[in-house]
């Protein structure tokens, strides 16, 4: 049977059966991807794939992001299960995060290279909750008056995991974990436009703050509210999990969050972030005072080298 791609009710996202994601053609990819341009998610229920496929399909988005210091992985665990088969509690780092990633965010925007897109598949679920939940920023730019238009135009944000960490009463240092970086604030445009279909979205989310030229208490609630605005229905969209699924997003354009569930019960979701090009997602980077070691001139130079 010839792929089959199924709009869901809200005004973005699809579902994609018929396809084998273990075994695919390109043929059947130019498909995928023109669907993941237009709709902005795509959910392929009960592939199962294992992390060597997973691996595959994500590279076929782009080079993957390296989120573990110990060398190249094509998948990273989103779990509430530590090495030890126990589960997290508030005093582990894993489990502060996995809260954190409750507020609505786009992938890796702290970083200087931010993220073109990710996917998750599920391996284990909590009977209840745990679902992910999914805003379109391009109709929330659409659904803005010119006047509110012109004014975003102009502003910028800076973006940090330490300051999106700390707004929810978790204080780390630099370690060099992903995201916990010397590599300072990057600095990005709160209107972004894509770069593949030309399409503007609002860009922010939960690690932008401190807008150049307003107060830091101001910055905050401009930044809250609109936040709050952008991520109402219709622009947002829930996938409920079952084993087996796996979804991809465009970080380019939408936000995302986690729902909370009952944390006495196991959940475990295998990431894959892919980078996105330098061109487009490349950003300044400037101090951040909760990163120590920063360095802008060394820092910026290495980064513009590598793209990363």
């Amino acid at each position: 049977m010839a792929i089959a791609i199924t709009p869901i009710a809200a005004a973005f996202g699809a579902v994609v059966t018929n396809v084998a994601l273990a075994d695919l053609d390109d043929a059947t990819w130019e498909k995928i991807h023109a669907a993941f341009l237009t709709y902005g998610v795509l959910v392929f229920p009960g592939q199962h794939l294992d992390d060597k496929a997973q691996g595959r399909f994500a590279r076929r988005f782009g080079e993957l992001e390296q989120m573990s210091p110990k060398g190249e992985t094509p998948t990273f665990p989103i779990a509430n299960i530590k090495a030890d088969g126990t589960l997290a509690s508030e005093a582990d780092e894993q489990y502060r995060i996995l809260k954190g990633n409750e507020g609505w965010h786009t992938d890796s925007t702290y970083m200087p290279l931010a993220s073109k897109a990710a996917m998750l598949s599920a391996l284990v679920i909590p009977s209840e909750g745990g679902e992910t939940e999914f805003a379109d920023m391009r109709a929330a730019w659409g659904a803005l008056e010119p006047a509110r238009q012109r004014q975003l135009e102009g502003l910028s944000a800076y973006h940090s995991f330490y300051y999106s960490q700390a707004r929810q009463g978790f204080i780390h240092n630099t370690d060099h974990l992903y995201g916990f970086h010397d590599k300072g604030a990057p600095l990005r445009p709160i209107v972004k436009v894509h770069p593949e279909t030309g399409r503007k979205s609002i860009y922010t989310g939960r690690h932008a703050h401190n807008i150049p030229g307003m107060t830091p208490e101001a910055s905050q609630a401009f930044l809250d509210e609109l936040l709050e605005w952008a991520c109402q229905p219709p622009r947002t969209c829930r996938h409920t999990w079952s084993v087996g699924d796996l979804v991809v997003w465009d970080n380019r354009c939408l936000m995302h969050r986690a729902c909370p569930y009952d944390e006495s019960q196991p959940r475990h979701l295998r990431g894959s972030r892919i980078s996105g090009e330098p061109d487009s997602e490349l950003a300044p980077t400037f101090e951040d005072s909760r990163a120590a070691g920063f360095n802008p001139s060394a820092n910026n130079k290495s980064v513009l080298a590598s793209g990363r």
